[in-house]
């Protein structure tokens, strides 16, 4: 082999090695979103379910889940709150 083709593969390898390595971070605060918006929205589907008959809803949105799902339940006792001051 030629050294030229050597030291372009450990060259291409090692700017993979980085552009990986950037794409990473990203993908890990997505997933983590993507995790408190499921539980918010699980949260939300059962106080929904607890609550209904009390004439308590809220709507299950992707705000409302995300909020709920990083404040838990103070989220959600503050949007009970807002929704009753609105109302």
């Amino acid at each position: 082999m030629d050294i030229n083709v050597i030291v372009a593969v450990v060259f291409g390898l090692i700017v993979l090695y980085f552009v990986l390595k950037m794409l990473v971070i990203p993908a890990r605060y997505f997933f983590r979103l993507l995790f408190y918006g499921a539980l918010g929205s699980l949260l939300l589907l059962l106080f929904n379910a607890a609550a209904g008959h009390l004439g308590v809803q809220i709507g299950i949105n992707a705000v409302t889940a995300l909020l709920v799902g990083y404040l838990g339940g103070p989220g959600l006792v503050m949007l009970v709150l807002v929704q009753r001051m609105l109302a």
